[in-house]
């Protein structure tokens, strides 16, 4: 049994994996639980320190802050797998966390604000405006409707021959306002036409090969 735990921890953190020493705080651990259901969903070791040495829970606790995060401090409530591991008389908790069909799940902040979260590697990312609207346009019932005006040609042209795009310089090339280019790379994207990638520096637009 503890070998499977160890092979998890040999894989080091990554999207669908990430470490916690101890859950101290209910409302920044729900920022994890949202990155992880609003991206392809995770795993989460508490008991095990970032370098990967299992230091054990302190107390049962812990169990406890997870779910007050996932049912208190997450919107919609997020549903969690749980199994308890013990290694040379350590104890390690095991969650696991689906992705969610209708996205986004939102995290409370230290304030009052819902906020949605990617993850990226081994990072949780706030969601821009675009992944927002992306989310919004995905639970519609109806379809996107797509205008083909000089603004979306604009992008694709460059798109062609340049990798990516960020949305100021689109907003210069094409002379949008942004809340106008929000919306047009909103729809590609739901549409299949271009992909988003979120870092820590912002997000970068390009086009999705053909296949």
């Amino acid at each position: 049994m503890s070998r499977y735990i160890h092979d998890l921890i040999e894989q080091g953190e990554h999207q669908q994996l990430d470490f916690k020493f101890e859950i101290s705080d209910a409302k920044k651990i729900a920022r994890t639980l949202s990155a992880f259901a609003n991206t392809d969903g995770g795993k989460l070791l508490v008991g095990v320190k970032d370098n990967g040495k299992i230091a054990g829970i302190r107390s049962e606790e812990e169990y406890y802050m997870i779910e007050a995060a996932a049912q208190m401090y997450c919107k919609p409530e997020i549903g969690f797998e749980v199994k308890k591991w013990t290694i040379l008389g350590k104890t390690v908790l095991e969650f696991d966390i689906l992705k969610i069909e209708k996205r986004p799940c939102l995290a409370r902040d230290d304030g009052e604000k819902w906020l949605a979260y990617l993850r990226v590697g081994d990072q949780n990312l706030l969601a821009n405006r675009v992944m927002l609207k992306v989310w919004q346009k995905e639970k519609r019932k109806k379809g996107i409707l797509l205008k083909y005006s000089e603004a979306e040609e604009k992008l694709l042209n460059y798109l062609e021959s340049n990798e990516h795009i960020t949305i100021s310089k689109y907003c210069r090339i094409a002379r949008l306002k942004l809340l106008q280019a929000e919306e047009i790379l909103s729809n590609l994207i739901v549409l299949d036409v271009i992909d988003i990638r979120t870092s820590e520096k912002g997000a970068l637009y390009s086009l999705i090969p053909e296949v």
